[in-house]
């Protein structure tokens, strides 16, 4: 009986956040891109928490923008409420955070999709990957069609072998009770592909109606909006904003879980996946700080049309009825009516160190992987990996190097690089202590750094390659005035240095060492600015930035100026670590395992020393010479 063959470019497996940046990258530099996905309706689906960003978080979305991708533009279309978080902090940990109409943002985002030129939207499962010779060729779907590509790119998020549970009850399914993928793994292992099991969890949906918010304290959004998208303006996406909610869990909640915890399926070892430790579920959080006497609960809206709430901080895996005893014991949800119940939720992962850090597969040519499927945990975190991982397929396929972000060059960088490098035993996510050079890697400046790569690979058109130039030539012009600007003690001046409790004036000094003091800024001292010129906002924030931490900031580019000259040293990829002299056992396991590109990704493998890098670099000089 003769089966559907088709040819593409690239296949994308999977359309949840890390497909659609990986198909929208594929489609929009012209390769022909099919996109499969279990159900249409599934496309960025957000089957956990109603928002994107957040702490660290927020950098990964600012950076996506930055190089082309998609997610900062769709959620900037359809937020409900937006938080600048940290702001009592320096600019480096600002981390911006928006809740989503859920519907809204996947309808948005599938709108693009259907609409994108080269790419098609399949609703199909994958089956099995076709290799020939160690090179993708194909694959096949569960129907028997087949489809000739070049490149395939795994996004397979939660959905192989995926099993939702709580209590007792265990379905084999995947988010939102939408259709498992069961067939995929196999062919995977066949490949020679090291799997992990991972899990995740989720909190009950509550009904509207049944929630007293009168005991609850009021959490509402900024006023002003700070976009996500470098190509939008506050006042563009400007709206009114919906609020969310906050009450907290107290003894007797604690007491509930507690007594119940041997029916927890987490606990009783019915859940064999290993969950997230910096998300973890209301019964782990109970359990390991018995001393604590409250946990924080938010109450956010899961959309602008809809009567279901989210209960942040409350992810469980509690039998049902425990589910309906314990949300009932928190201030404010006594009367709790639950549209959807809580799970964990187990699926099939792999150990990410058999990627390259072009996120392609060491053993198989033309293969990527993105998103949670490399075992990391958060929708931006997913769609950081799927941007990369579409743009390094396509490379592949135009026969030039793959872009590979250094830790120094963004949060996307520390990202793929923690994971490609260092074994992850639990689901992976990101944190801004993460980032050693966090004081450059600001959300605020991603476009100066990131948008220059983008605009290289081709995703970032000519018109905001040309406004980013500006932007940089107007920032350095005005910082340079500033700092070679001076003023005087006139009475003007030194009114508005007491208004501000700041020390008055002796002799003349530039206005960059006035905006320098902690308790003034650039628009502070405008006043007493004559030369003073109308510049955007975004302008505005860099120069106020750079001026106020420039010591700071010479002080990181130094460190990184050393993190390069061990990333510049690269390991031959035929290295044979069995031949070099004094290396230890580990080591060489290790290296063996990771197959480092140079000597400063060797160094971070957990299980080689000093030492060892001290063998290894005496080595390569041998070699040189």
């Amino acid at each position: 009986m003769p089966y559907l063959e088709e040819h593409f470019d690239v296949a994308v497996i999977g359309a949840g956040h890390a497909g659609c940046e990986a198909a929208l990258a594929c489609a929009r530099l012209g390769f022909e891109t099919v996109c499969f996905t279990v159900s249409i309706e599934s496309v960025a689906l957000m089957p956990c928490n109603p928002n994107i960003g957040g702490s660290s978080k927020g950098h990964l979305v600012k950076e996506i923008d930055a190089l082309g991708g998609e997610m900062g533009k769709n959620i900037d279309r359809t937020y409900i409420q937006s938080k600048m978080l940290n702001e009592s902090k320096g600019p480096a940990v600002h981390s911006l955070r928006a809740q989503a109409d859920k519907q809204a943002y996947t309808l948005s985002m599938r709108h693009i999709m259907e609409n994108t030129d080269h790419l098609t939207l399949k609703q199909a499962e994958v089956t099995e990957i076709l290799v020939e010779d160690g090179k993708v060729t194909g694959v096949k779907t569960f129907s028997g069609a087949t489809y000739h590509v070049k490149a395939v790119v795994l996004c397979t998020g939660t959905y192989l072998r995926a099993r939702c549970i709580y209590g007792d009850v265990s379905n084999d399914t995947g988010p939102n009770g939408l259709s498992a993928a069961n067939h995929l793994t196999e062919s995977l292992k066949n490949l020679g592909i090291e799997m992990l099991r991972f899990k995740t969890g989720t909190p009950a949906r509550i009904d509207k109606r049944s929630i007293d918010f009168s005991v609850m304290e009021e959490q509402k959004g900024d006023e002003k909006i700070v976009p996500f998208s470098f190509t939008n303006k506050p006042e563009d996406i400007q709206r009114e904003q919906i609020s969310c909610w906050l009450t907290y869990t107290n003894e007797r909640t604690h007491e509930i879980i507690r007594n119940n915890i041997d029916r927890s399926p987490m606990y009783s070892g019915v859940i064999e996946g290993t969950g997230p430790r910096y998300c973890p579920s209301v019964e782990d959080k109970i359990m390991k700080f018995p001393d604590k006497e409250r946990h924080q609960v938010f109450i956010e809206p899961e959309g602008e049309y809809t009567n279901e709430m989210y209960v942040g901080g409350m992810s469980s895996s509690m039998p049902e009825d425990v589910q309906y005893e314990m949300y009932r014991s928190v201030k404010g949800l006594e009367n709790a009516k639950i549209v959807r119940n809580a799970y964990a939720i187990e699926y099939d992962c792999i150990k990410a160190t058999q990627l390259k850090p072009s996120l392609e597969f060491k053993n198989i040519e033309g293969l990527f992987s993105g998103g949670q499927f490399n075992g990391s945990s958060g929708y931006e975190e997913a769609a950081a990996q799927g941007l990369m991982a579409g743009i390094n397929a396509v490379r592949k396929l135009q026969g030039k190097e793959p872009i590979v972000l250094e830790r120094s060059d963004g949060y996307i960088g520390v990202l793929i690089d923690d994971l490609v490098t260092k074994e992850t035993h639990e689901p992976y996510r990101m944190m801004t202590s993460r980032a050693e050079y966090r004081l450059l890697l600001r959300q605020d400046n991603a476009d100066l750094r990131l948008t220059p790569i983008g605009y290289e690979v081709g995703l970032i058109e000519q018109e905001r390659f040309d406004y980013l130039n500006w932007k940089k030539e107007a920032i350095e012009k005005e910082t340079k005035r500033l700092e070679s600007t001076y003023i005087g003690g006139k009475k003007e001046v030194q009114e508005l240095l007491e208004q501000y409790g700041s020390t008055p004036l002796k002799t003349a000094v530039s206005l960059a060492e006035l905006i320098r003091r902690p308790e003034l800024s650039y628009e502070a001292i405008a006043p007493i600015d004559a030369e003073r010129e109308e510049l955007s906002y975004d302008v505005i924030e860099q120069v106020n930035i750079n001026i106020k931490y420039d010591g700071y900031i010479k002080r990181q580019l130094h460190q990184v100026e050393q993190f390069k000259k061990l990333e510049a040293k690269k390991i031959p990829e035929n290295i044979v670590y069995e031949e070099i002299h004094n290396l230890r056992k580990e080591a060489i396991q290790k290296l063996n395992a990771i197959r480092p590109i140079s000597i400063g990704q060797a160094k971070r493998i957990s299980g080689v020393s000093p030492s060892d890098i001290s063998v290894l670099l005496i080595h390569l000089e041998q070699l040189r010479r």
